[in-house]
């Protein structure tokens, strides 16, 4: 009886925390340098993007959700979360 207590509660704690680490993704800063509409693409000049382990830089990120773009302006200071996303680099929020 006692083991299988613990295995569920296991089993929930760690569906707890896989949860929170969905919910706790950090933004990075960023300039927009070009937004392509057409293409659901944004150029941004980022600092480091830590949860993907790159060094800051200028890259072209595809936007999966175009109501984001609507955020976007060239020469906006911006704070976002990248992902990978069908093994593509996408912005996934902006504030």
């Amino acid at each position: 009886m006692k083991t299988a207590m613990i295995k569920i509660s296991l089993a929930a704690l760690l569906s707890a925390s896989a949860a929170f680490g969905a919910f706790a993704q950090e933004f990075t800063k960023g300039v927009v340098n070009k937004v392509d509409a057409k293409a659901n693409k944004v150029t941004i000049k980022h600092e480091d993007l830590k949860n993907l382990d790159m060094p800051a830089m200028t890259m072209v990120f595809r936007v999966e959700d175009p109501a984001l773009l609507e955020k976007l302006k060239e020469g906006s200071n911006i704070e976002f979360v990248a992902e990978r996303v069908n093994g593509k680099l996408t912005v996934t929020e902006v504030k």
